[in-house]
């Protein structure tokens, strides 16, 4: 039996519940980690805007405003929406552009355009850009932020673009370095070494220890620094956004960016909490809808865009949230502290705020995506995003992503699916994948190299073929043929060549008809198609063509696993069955190399131990529970057994050896005539073979308990008794539920 608990993230399990007391019981959690959340969201609020040059208090604004409203009308209880660093770029380029209240504008829009998004049930194609595009665009900002809050540490003041932040960061490094370089090292240095400090101490958050450090030492040295620059309290309800001047064009490009990049974080930022927790999924059409309402109320209210943020959801969680009243708690202490702890936050350094921004940004560039993402084979649309975005502009990193990321895909279906393998004399061409106009080039480059008059199999492993890639295949068959060569086409899986040749091709892969692979089909169902070439691979015999078929195919893929059982074998499970040739133990239970003990007899009988007429089937139980140790000892019977139907009173004559093996099943037959009958899915089969079948399982396993060396393993609790039925006609496998006298489906739960 399994137990079920609820997780300590549980957003909601089913069952009745009193609401008072599971409110209360949640709030245990929510409350200290709203606290959390808090903590970490005002420095890096006020740090984003002040990166962006928006005014300081439009940060707490979003992180009050839009977080509320993300928070109420999202679609993830856990996620902590609020300013992210993402967005300082183009916020920085839209600010000096049209102005702040104009800006305040084009982010209402932008909120618009995300419920449009959300909407129109969009939000999951999002999921189709590539991951490497994701975490270059990501790079990208992170970069452009360090290169530009990296000159305000030093004492100096930013450039105009990227590019000039490289050019001029050699002349701010040798340059005078101020007090307000010393706060900005100070705060970079604090934020280092608390990833490495214990952690009772990193309980406090490290964003807010740095700030408070650097705060602390600016006032207890008494430096004259620039520090943060707040109104004596919220800005009023009067507040109206501007409607921008300009090219539309510019103004379309603005709201269109500040939408798509928020729109991107926030469901990077869900789909990743949602990897961590349990409980029902994140609804990301309802999510970008609560997106963009909360971006469509910041900019009315003067606040900063906002987007799901990765760094406070994963804070959020790890500080043990359970539901989104966490996430609404942390806008109110936000509020709070507008209200009643504004003179604090006027000592903290700006220099303190870029410090952070240079840190914050640093961890943009994530060294485990990057590796990441090279193991995939896509650095350089990686690389390609990153440099479009610093060098130009976001959007242009995007474009230059999917451009490249194109032509890799391009190039992937042209030129990894088509190549030439030896095959002694003969020439083996392999074809793999979807094989469409694209391929052609490519594909008549290597058949232009085949030799003339060569014997060659053209292996065709596609899951697709058009009509452009038929006639170039086609025409080269004929023309080698004609050449005296020899073509023999050798299809693995739906026959798209094959039914191209008859004059009825298949035109989409939807009307495919589903193909057991031949390594698992039995030769009889493949072999057939090259009768006309019996020599082909060591002759007509069946077997000879599959120990070829396997040495060349499957044993590439299983060398390794043979090589760790070189030295001696560790199976799981002793499965006695019958020499039936329609039962294949591993097929019907998913099982290789090295895991079944197999021991197949007619009619899967286990002789009581007391009989001393056959040894081999004791010799083989006592020597796979007693020397292997194996932990399970599956005896299974099937429909359609010919022992049964010899037992019946329907045996061969003639065959001294078969009727003395078949004595072992007398008692089977007395079985079936003392005890009830034994169910298959709850019902009799119809077949009364069958039915003696399911009761010579149940008296085999009796059978195996005769035995002292299963005897001890049972008593000891190392060893496990199963029974198994497979029915042949319907490919099914069931497995015995001793309590209840039945064989169940193996796709339902068996009671122990």
């Amino acid at each position: 039996m399994i137990d079920i608990v609820g997780d300590e993230h549980d957003t909601g399990p089913p069952g009745r519940r009193n609401p008072t007391s599971t409110l209360l019981k949640n709030l245990r959690h929510d409350i200290p980690a709203s606290v959390v959340v808090f903590l970490v969201a005002v420095p890096l609020s006020l740090g984003v805007a002040h990166a962006a040059g928006a005014p300081l208090l439009a940060g707490l604004v979003s992180a009050v405003v839009g977080g509320l409203v993300a928070s109420l009308c999202g679609g993830s209880a856990l996620q902590v929406s609020g300013p992210s660093a993402a967005l300082t770029v183009v916020l920085a380029e839209t600010i000096a552009a049209f102005g702040w209240a104009a800006t305040c504008a084009i982010t209402a829009a932008a909120g618009v355009v995300q419920i449009l998004f959300g909407i129109s049930r969009v939000a999951k194609a999002a999921l189709a850009i590539s991951p490497a595009i994701v975490h270059g665009l990501l790079a990208g900002i992170g970069l452009i932020i360090v290169l530009g809050q990296l000159h305000v540490v030093l004492g100096g003041a930013a450039q105009g673009s990227a590019i000039a932040n490289v050019l001029a960061l050699p002349g701010q490094l040798v340059g005078h370095h101020d007090q307000a370089a010393l706060i900005g090292v100070v705060t970079v240095g604090v934020l280092l070494a608390w990833t490495r400090m214990p952690s009772s101490v990193r309980r406090v958050p490290g964003p807010l220890a740095a700030v408070a450090v650097a705060t602390g030492l600016s006032v207890a040295a008494g430096m004259d620094l620039p520090r943060v620059d707040l109104p004596n309290g919220l800005p009023g309800l009067g507040f109206v956004p501007e409607a921008p001047s300009g090219s539309w064009a510019a103004i379309a490009a603005a709201v269109l960016s500040i939408a798509l990049i928020a729109s991107l974080e926030s469901l990077l930022s869900a789909l990743a909490i949602d990897k961590l927790r349990d409980g029902p999924r994140t609804d990301l059409n309802r999510e970008l809808i609560g997106q963009g309402l909360a971006n469509v109320a910041a900019g009315s209210f003067g606040g900063f865009p906002v987007t799901g943020v990765v760094v406070r959801t994963m804070t959020n969680f790890e500080a043990g949230a359970r539901t989104r009243m966490s996430t609404i708690l942390h806008s109110v202490w936000i509020l709070g502290c507008c209200l009643f702890l504004t003179d604090a936050l006027r000592l903290i350094p700006l220099a303190a705020l870029a410090g952070l921004l240079v840190y914050v940004g640093a961890k943009l560039v994530n060294l485990t995506s990057l590796r990441e993402v090279r193991r995939h084979g896509d650095l350089p649309v990686y690389l390609a995003t990153l440099t479009g975005a610093v060098a130009v502009n976001l959007l242009t990193g995007v474009v230059a992503g999917i451009a490249v990321a194109l032509v890799l895909m391009l190039r992937r279906m042209l030129f990894s699916g088509i190549h030439v393998e030896p095959d002694g004399a003969r020439t083996r061409v392999v074809i793999e994948g979807a094989l469409t106009f694209l391929s052609v080039p490519r594909l008549t480059t290597v058949l232009a190299g085949v030799p003339e008059r060569a014997e060659v199999t053209l292996e065709l492993f596609v899951d697709y073929l058009d009509h452009a890639a038929f006639d170039c295949l086609r025409g080269w068959q004929r023309a080698h043929e004609r050449a005296g060569g020899v073509v023999i086409v050798d299809e693995i899986g739906h026959p798209w060549f094959g039914r191209g040749k008859a004059g009825v091709p298949t035109v989409r892969r939807g009307v495919a008809s589903r193909v057991v692979p031949r390594w698992l089909a039995p030769w009889s169902e493949w072999q057939a198609e090259h009768l006309e070439l019996p020599g082909q691979r060591g002759g007509s015999v069946p077997l000879c063509r599959g120990a070829s078929e396997f040495q060349r195919r499957t044993a590439p893929l299983l060398r390794r696993t043979w090589d760790g059982l070189a030295d001696g074998q560790r199976p799981h499970t002793l499965f006695v069955t019958c020499g039936d040739a329609r039962i294949v133990p591993n097929l019907i239970t998913t099982s290789g190399p090295g895991d079944l003990f197999t021991v197949r007899n007619i009619g899967n009988l286990v002789p009581h131990a007391s009989t001393e007429a056959d040894f081999s089937v004791g010799a083989a139980i006592e020597y796979a529970v007693g020397l292997l140790r194996v932990r399970e000892v599956v005896v299974c019977g099937h429909s359609g057994c010919g022992a049964m139907k010899a037992l019946l009173g329907d045996a061969p004559t003639g065959f001294v050896r078969l009727g003395g093996w078949l004595r072992h099943g007398e008692q089977t037959l007395r079985r079936r005539e003392s005890e009830g009958p034994v169910l298959l899915d709850g019902a009799r089969p119809d077949r009364e073979t069958d039915q003696l079948a399911l009761h010579n399982v149940v008296q085999q396993l009796e059978n195996l308990r005769s035995y002292p060396v299963v005897d001890a393993a049972l008593a000891r609790g190392e060893l496990r008794l199963t029974g198994m039925y497979f029915d042949v006609g319907k490919a099914s496998v069931y497995l015995l539920d001793a309590a209840h006298r039945s064989f169940t489906s193996a796709a339902s739960p068996v009671s122990s």
